[in-house]
């Protein structure tokens, strides 16, 4: 199969996004898929057209965080959305036959709108954002995009616009599916949604110390008000994190029945987790660490992405163009 996907360089990766997203990518990638993962700088903008200073920086660090956590560029193609111009070409084709309808209805469009009411969204390059992500998938001509729920419907759009194409000017694009993340959903360190600007973040790009500063406060079960209270991990955000970090089995009974029975405390809860969570990061701590003395790898995985990325897309392209008679 060919998988593709690629995350936004707004900031910094969080746990989320690893046990979320990249563990998957790095799963199909193990079952010798071929998978294209990039960096959507371009897609940045449609939020953050005003807010640039930062973006060459997150997106070089998104690029080491995605070889840390270990994607493989031996088995992976990885690159940057911006160095492959034929995305911004097949967008611009695909603008030509996509009815406005279909952009006003997409659901995150409305959403965005509503949740980010102190920035001006009034752009094209935001209202016609699923074309380009449309643009994105199809120009690999990819079998599978790995996704969350909430961007399900844009999958579904893009099939739309490939079928749209393929009937008017011939075969070229297949229907993409969605790929659902099994994985658990992973709130904030307060319990609400996961979100850099609630602060409730713990960044994949940390340290031990952080660490335990973010992990040992982290909002439990509010039934548990002492250690005498009985209470449920089903209502408790820190046990979303033990089913994500590798706490095992017999260890899971024993904070279930010692919660449920008020035989074990909160704290000593998290400090099985800590213990979870440092043995799963500080191998990828040490990976950044060693790429921050040698940047010169990330560069070269940079350059021989783009240059696999454009040598494919350059193909799709060539057939575009002659499927819409554009020959000169």
């Amino acid at each position: 199969m060919r998988i593709l996907s690629g995350m936004r360089p707004t900031g910094k990766l969080h746990v989320g996004n690893l046990v979320g997203a990249l563990e998957t990518w790095i799963k199909l990638q193990e079952e010798g898929h071929k998978c294209f993962y990039f960096v959507a700088d371009w897609h940045a903008l449609t939020t953050e057209y005003n807010n640039t200073d930062e973006l060459y920086e997150n997106t070089f660090d998104m690029i080491k965080v995605f070889l840390a956590v270990g994607l493989d560029p031996n088995k992976s193609v990885i690159f940057i959305q911006s160095s492959v111009k034929q995305h911004a070409e097949l967008a611009l084709l695909f603008s030509m036959i996509v009815p406005l309808g279909w952009l006003e209805r997409v659901p995150t469009y409305k959403e965005l709108k509503k949740e980010l009411v102190n920035k001006d969204l009034s752009n094209l390059g935001f209202l016609a954002y699923p074309v380009l992500q449309a643009a994105d998938i199809l120009i690999y001509k990819a079998d599978y995009v790995p996704v969350g729920k909430d961007q399900v419907y844009h999958v579904e759009l893009t099939r739309e616009i490939a079928r749209r194409f393929n009937h008017l000017y011939g075969e070229v694009f297949p229907e993409p599916q969605a790929l659902l993340s099994q994985v658990p959903n992973l709130p904030g360190t307060d319990g609400r949604k996961m979100s850099k600007s609630y602060g409730n973040v713990i960044y994949i790009d940390s340290n031990i110390e952080e660490l335990r500063s973010k992990v040992m406060p982290m909002m439990t079960d509010t039934a548990r008000k002492r250690k005498t209270d009985p209470g449920n991990p089903e209502r408790c955000p820190v046990w979303e994190y033990h089913k994500a970090f590798g706490t095992t089995e017999e260890e899971k009974e024993y904070i279930k029945e010692g919660c449920t029975k008020a035989k074990i405390g909160c704290v000593e809860c998290k400090k099985i987790l800590l213990k979870h969570m440092e043995e799963k990061l500080s191998p990828i701590w040490e990976r950044l660490a060693e790429m921050k003395r040698r940047e010169s790898i990330v560069y070269d995985v940079i350059n021989e992405g783009t240059r696999k990325a454009r040598e494919f897309a350059e193909k799709t392209m060539e057939e575009v163009r002659r499927a819409m008679n554009l020959r000169f």
